[in-house]
């Protein structure tokens, strides 16, 4: 059955339509034309470091498809909280960006009672930029030649085996307290200031281990000084294909430890722009030049939808917070 609206209520209908489609160009135009300024992209880690080298990567690439200046300024320091001040007081049209990792997201709503932020309401986490796995790493002339070795001589030995890393908190001290979980042991945690020195004393054999990515550790271990037991991942690294991973190598099976940083604009940008954002960094972490920079870091790249990675920082959320519970570590 047809039915013609009376001229009167074609005209309402027209104009609303017409309304409808005005308030959408606003949106759609500056999502066109964004940016219209300087970018800049805020970063917790010091300049020089593989994260560093990531974040200058994705800002050249974005300053050539953009047309406008994308400069990272490195705000180090204060568990990340400089930056993250910075950011929070700095422009709110997505022409400030900024770069975190799993400890400022999934780990520390759990180490700390009070944050100087809400992660789920200061950020709009776009995509993670890539994900790392760790090593267990040990002295050259070790006498583990397996994970399931360590086990054994940590249990026949609770409390006596040592393994480092630089902080609490960290993902490397997390690995390593949900590996004592996960195997039922007990290790004393020797904090360093800085990975150089934490990573020298596995060499010299101060420490038992330490978990430490191929970023950190991989300097030494191309040196000779230290030896990759396994890695923690589901599947052998093709960088390192004859490191085992963890199960392979007589210890829990499925145990991962992973570090990852991610890109967050600021809460309530229009989605056109966010997704114009989103899909301009990918594009540009795509890039054989960038992919390759990724081998030489020893980093991988982590493509995930929005949803994927939300849910994806959700279930690190749960799992940090179970292990930093059950080893009662608290920042406050």
């Amino acid at each position: 059955m047809f039915f013609r609206l009376p001229s009167q209520r074609r005209q309402l209908g027209v104009a609303a339509l017409a309304l409808a489609a005005a308030a959408l160009l606003p949106v759609t135009a500056s999502a066109q034309q964004f940016p219209t300024k300087p970018v800049r992209i805020i970063t917790p880690f010091p300049v020089g470091g593989g994260p560093d080298g990531v974040a200058r990567l994705v800002a050249d690439k974005l300053s050539r498809s953009w047309g406008q200046p994308v400069v990272v300024e490195n705000r180090p320091g204060g568990n990340g909280f400089i930056a993250i001040d910075a950011f929070k007081r700095g422009a709110k049209d997505g022409h400030d960006l900024i770069v975190l990792d799993n400890v400022h997201l999934a780990a520390y709503p759990a180490l700390f009672k009070k944050l100087p932020y809400d992660a789920g309401k200061d950020f709009d986490t776009l995509l993670p930029l890539f994900k790392t796995y760790f090593f267990f790493t040990v002295p050259t002339n070790s006498k583990y030649k397996t994970v399931g070795d360590l086990i054994a001589d940590a249990k026949a030995n609770p409390g006596k085996l040592n393994y480092g890393s630089w902080s609490v908190g960290n993902p490397v001290h997390l690995g390593s307290e949900l590996f004592e979980s996960a195997t039922g042991t007990q290790m004393e945690h020797v904090i360093y200031k800085e990975t150089t020195q934490l990573y020298t004393s596995v060499a010299t054999g101060e420490l038992a281990f330490a978990l430490g990515s191929s970023a950190t550790a991989g300097p030494l271990q191309r040196a000779g000084k230290v030896r990759f037991l396994a890695v923690a991942a589901p599947q052998r690294v093709s960088a390192f294909p004859d490191v085992p991973t963890v199960a392979e190598s007589g210890g829990p099976k499925g145990f991962e430890v992973t570090g990852w940083n991610a890109i967050a604009a600021p809460k309530g940008l229009p989605a056109a722009v966010t997704d114009k954002i989103k899909r301009d960094i990918e594009k540009a972490l795509a890039e054989p030049d960038v992919l390759e920079k990724f081998k030489s870091f020893g980093y991988e790249p982590f493509p995930q939808t929005r949803d994927q990675f939300n849910q994806f920082v959700q279930s690190e959320t749960q799992r940090f917070g179970d292990v930093i519970r059950k080893a009662n570590v608290s920042l406050d």
